[in-house]
């Protein structure tokens, strides 16, 4: 029997629906509107698109939205000034650095600049180091979006195994402390493998929850996977395909025709974990505009 189909396009529609509920409560209320600024530096055609996605979602709900393009010769000091005046700004309650950012460009350096009550990615150290110690704080977008697909599509968590393939900074490690957590969606024992890791099957094959998030096509394969479990493929690679238009396909980390007929449920790509990411960081905006000052 096929694995059920986990819909990330249904689950971050439906949180978008309550976002929407509570930005038009603020609205009649009147009271301030949310505000995020994305700020995007070159042309990569991926970041534009993804910028793209964010405004309209964000008008979708209610969130007043900024984007503020420049060029890629855009200098670091230039770049530190923008952030400085949007950390000042009282309309603007989110701030998304658009990555990557041009190799001129130091982005540690520049996510430090970010205020980190604004910090809607969740990528600053203060809000890395307040999740490390469950301390209330921004979560980052795609870590966050996991959990929720998991706990929205009533897949328990606690007491289960969990095994994250990755081990970013964007996905991986902040993803392992979140579900390491004993709160809801969490208290898991949790594996971390990596490139390091020797005989990654033996290890994946424990999991009865599996995060992927390798960075490489079909990196995972039917034979990884034990039956019966969860697999959340949070990959997106581009394969050449002479029958699409563009001349290829997305496909994610997980071989998805043949680890579906295995696994109990498990995310498509696209379809999966990426509308979470972009649905995550306009709750974050959200929450930011709630918090007291």
């Amino acid at each position: 029997m096929s694995a059920k189909i986990i819909d990330g396009l249904q689950v971050a529609a439906s949180m978008r629906q309550e976002m929407k509920a509570q930005i038009d409560q603020r609205r009649q209320a009147g009271r301030q509107i949310p505000g995020l600024a994305v700020v995007l530096v070159g042309d990569n055609p991926a970041s534009i698109s993804y910028v793209r996605g964010k405004r309209k979602m964000a008008a979708e709900v209610g969130i007043h939205s900024e984007e503020h393009r420049f060029p890629a010769d855009f200098t670091q000091a230039q770049l530190t000034l923008v952030i400085a005046t949007l950390n000042q700004d009282p309309a603007i309650h989110g701030i998304l650095v658009q990555l990557p950012l041009p190799p001129h460009i130091d982005e540690s350096a520049i996510i430090n600049t970010i205020d980190p009550g604004k910090d809607v990615d969740g990528l600053h150290p203060v809000n890395l180091g307040r999740l490390l110690r469950q301390e209330e704080g921004f979560l980052p977008c795609t870590p966050f979006g996991v959990q929720q697909l998991l706990v929205r599509s009533q897949i328990p968590v606690a007491g289960r195994h969990v095994v994250v393939v990755g081990r970013s900074s964007l996905v991986g490690r902040p993803l392992a402390n979140m579900l390491l957590q004993k709160r809801e969606g969490a208290n898991a024992t949790v594996t971390v493998c990596h490139t390091g890791t020797q005989d990654l099957g033996y290890f994946t094959r424990q999991a009865e929850i599996l995060v992927v998030a390798a960075g490489r096509a079909a990196a995972i394969t039917a034979d990884m996977v034990q039956a019966g479990a969860v697999v959340i493929d949070v990959g997106v690679n581009r394969v050449e395909d002479a029958t699409r238009k563009q001349g290829y396909r997305l496909v994610g980390d997980v071989d998805f025709s043949a680890v579906k007929e295995k696994a109990s449920a498990i995310t498509p790509v696209p379809g999966g974990v990426g509308p979470m990411t972009i649905t995550m960081l306009l709750h974050n905006t959200l929450w930011a505009a709630q918090r007291p000052d």
